[in-house]
């Protein structure tokens, strides 16, 4: 059977302590890549298969521009994310669909209730219930159907992995991980989800977080990046963790469910993150902190954004102790 990598071959990432007591232990592999691609720090394994998640969303959402969705601004930065569900985000995700002269029913993610809380208050005052257009991945659907709008594909079977537009998706992230999808599964939103290598997702966020400034890049590609730079909000949400790093830092970034984490910055240096047991509260704390390890942020910039983005341990509502890097990273800040 086809798995990501185990104990054995991680290290420690992070560590809850809890009133002077080592609670929990965030196991799990990370790699920082420098801008052309060379391994500047490896820790654990990054060559074994993991499912990125919705770290792949920017190249779902460039496959889908380069099978001739005129994706603009917002749209783009949408489409690449896992927002809370606002009503600005769903505004956005309705006017997809409605250049695709689609509605709502036509989207294949199930309805969720947001997870921005006047937007939940709205749907449950209005009695209009759990929404499709609220579901986090609503966006990268609404580019998915658009795509079969422009080109005549089928719209009910648009998550089939030998779909076209699936099909120019596996194309996109070999191309741009460098290596061979190693395995396909299911996401949480019924769209396929295929395994890479964590070395592989740091290569593709290299190229992404690059093309802006590469006269020779593909220009969709240049556009997703600065678009979800422009728009953070749009990616996932005012105050949350990628869009805070973006806002403060400038460095793309992209999580995804079960603890991965991709972030690069424009120079192209690029770290991803997977915690073992799929937990992804610390992964910010790791990533950024790598990334200034390596020399590639400053770090009290970095220590700035960490104070707005990592969870706070409390005991009733005072501090009882801290989220913390495990050994094997704060080593490398020594």
């Amino acid at each position: 059977m086809i798995q990501t990598f185990r104990a054995h071959d991680a290290v420690e990432l992070a560590v809850v302590e809890r009133s002077g007591f080592v609670e929990s232990r965030h196991l799990g592999s990370a790699v920082v890549l420098a801008g052309d691609g060379s391994v500047v720090t490896k820790l654990g394994d990054i060559n074994a298969p993991i499912f990125p998640r919705s770290c792949l969303k920017p190249f779902q959402a460039l496959a889908a521009m380069q099978a001739g969705v005129p994706l603009r601004g917002a749209q783009v930065a949408i489409a690449a994310g896992s927002h809370t569900g606002s009503l600005e985000h769903m505004d956005v995700v309705a006017g997809m669909l409605k250049a695709a002269n689609l509605t709502e029913t036509a989207l294949g993610c199930p309805a969720a209730w947001p997870s921005d809380p006047a937007a939940r208050d709205w749907l449950v005052r209005t009695e209009r219930g759990k929404s499709k257009l609220a579901m986090n991945c609503s966006g990268k659907h609404a580019a998915f159907l658009w795509a079969c709008s422009e080109n005549g594909w089928d719209t009910a079977g648009y998550l089939e992995p030998n779909h076209p537009m699936q099909r120019a998706v596996r194309t996109v992230v070999e191309e741009y991980t460098g290596g061979p999808v190693l395995h396909t599964g299911i996401d949480g939103c019924g769209a396929p989800v295929l395994a890479v290598t964590l070395k592989g997702l740091a290569r593709a966020f290299t190229t992404l977080a690059k093309a802006p400034s590469n006269k020779h890049a593909n220009a969709r590609t240049a556009t997703v990046a600065t678009s979800m730079l422009d728009y953070p909000w749009a990616v996932e949400g005012h105050g949350r963790p990628n869009t805070v790093v973006m806002d403060d830092l400038g460095v793309l970034a992209k999580m995804g469910a079960e603890g991965v984490l991709a972030m690069a910055t424009p120079t192209g240096a690029s770290v991803a993150v997977k915690m073992l047991d799929g937990n992804g509260r610390a992964a910010t704390l790791v990533g950024l902190t790598l990334l200034a390890a390596a020399g590639a942020l400053d770090v009290p910039e970095v220590a700035g954004v960490l104070g707005k983005v990592v969870p706070p341990v409390l005991g009733g509502e005072r501090p009882a102790g801290s989220l913390r890097l495990g050994q094997a990273v704060s080593a490398l800040l020594d």
